[in-house]
C-alpha cells in the first residue's frame, strides 16, 4: 500500500505545470527578434518550433500557403503547424495559438514607433510557450484514451481595425485547406503572460461555445484561480472565431483583454511574468487529464 501511494504521488508531481520552464520559451522566442511573416525572425522561429515539437510530439505537419498582405498587398509565405499527441485516438481536443508577431507598433504612444515591428513577448510568444510546455508534459506522460492536437497558426496579427477578415489569416488558410479529422472542441490561448492577468469571458466564445466556457471557468475556479472571472466582455476576431467559422467546432478564447502594452514596442519580456502561464497551463493540464481518465 505504501508503495502504491508513493507511485501515485510521483505521478501527480510529474503533471505539475512548470511556469518557469514555459517562461523560458517566451525568452527564447524574443531573443530571435520580431517574427512577422517575411522576416528573418519568422524563418528562424519556424525552424525552432519544428525542432521542438519534432522531439516532444508524435507527429508534426506543416501547412504552407501564400497569401496577400492586407495592407501592402504583397505576396507573403505563411506556415501553420498541426502537432499531434496520440494520433490514433478518435476522441481529440485541440489547443491553438498564433506564433507571428505584429509588423508595426500601431498602438504605441510615440508616433516615431508606429511602424516599428514589435517583439511580441505576450502577443505572440506567450500562447506558443504554454503549448510548448504542455506538449513536453504530455510527451512525458502519454495519453491513454484521448488525442491532443496543437495548432500553431501564422499571420494572425496583420489586420486593421474595422476589417475582421484581415485578421486570423493563418487560421483562415488552415480551415480552408485541412481535410483531416476534426476535434470535439478547440481552445485558443492568447496574451496570457501579463504581470496581472485577468481572464474575462470573450463574446464569441460565449456565443458559439457556452458549454465549453462554463466547463473551463468552473474548473479554473475549482482549482482556486479567481483570475478566471465571470464577466462577459466584447467579442474579438481572434483565431478561435475563424476556426469555429471554418469547422463548426465549438471554440473559445482564453485571453487577457487588459494588457497595457498591446501592439506597442513595450510588449517585451520585462512586462511579462510566469503567473498567467501557471494559471492557464494548470487549468488546461487538469482539463486534458480529466478527459483522458474519465
Amino acid at each position: 500500500m505504501i508503495y502504491i501511494i508513493f507511485i501515485n504521488i510521483l505521478f501527480c508531481l510529474s503533471l505539475e505545470f512548470n511556469p518557469n520552464s514555459a517562461f523560458k520559451y517566451i525568452e527564447k522566442q524574443c531573443e530571435i527578434g520580431p517574427r512577422y511573416p517575411g522576416s528573418e525572425g519568422h524563418k528562424k522561429l519556424i525552424n525552432y518550433l519544428d525542432s521542438h515539437f519534432s522531439i516532444y510530439a508524435d507527429s508534426v505537419q506543416i501547412f504552407n500557403d501564400t497569401i496577400l498582405h492586407p495592407i501592402s498587398k504583397n505576396e507573403i509565405n505563411i506556415s501553420n503547424f498541426l502537432i499531434k499527441h496520440n494520433p490514433k485516438a478518435n476522441e481529440r481536443y485541440l489547443f491553438m495559438a498564433h506564433f507571428d508577431t505584429r509588423d508595426r507598433a500601431d498602438k504605441d504612444t510615440n508616433p516615431e514607433n508606429l511602424n516599428t515591428p514589435i517583439i511580441g513577448a505576450n502577443d505572440g510568444a506567450s500562447g506558443v510557450a504554454l503549448l510548448m510546455e504542455l506538449s513536453t508534459i504530455i510527451n512525458n506522460n502519454p495519453l491513454k484514451n484521448i488525442g491532443i492536437d496543437i495548432l500553431l497558426v501564422d499571420a494572425e496579427d496583420m489586420g486593421t481595425s474595422g476589417n475582421p477578415q484581415e485578421w486570423g489569416l493563418g487560421t483562415q488558410s488552415f480551415v480552408k485547406n485541412y481535410k483531416g479529422k476534426l476535434p470535439k472542441s478547440a481552445i485558443c490561448v492568447d496574451m496570457i503572460a501579463d504581470r496581472n492577468p485577468i481572464f474575462k469571458i470573450e463574446g464569441f466564445s460565449y456565443q458559439y461555445a457556452k458549454d465549453l466556457v462554463y466547463e473551463i471557468w468552473n474548473l479554473a475556479n475549482e482549482l482556486g484561480y479567481k483570475e478566471f472571472v465571470w464577466q462577459l466582455t466584447h467579442p474579438i476576431y481572434d483565431d478561435h472565431y475563424f476556426y469555429y467559422k471554418g469547422t463548426n467546432v465549438p471554440s473559445i478564447d482564453i485571453i487577457d483583454f487588459d494588457y497595457p502594452h498591446w501592439h506597442t514596442i513595450d510588449d517585451t519580456i520585462e512586462n511579462c511574468s510566469p503567473k498567467g502561464l501557471e494559471i492557464v497551463g494548470s487549468v488546461l493540464l487538469e482539463y486534458i487529464y480529466r478527459k483522458d481518465n474519465k
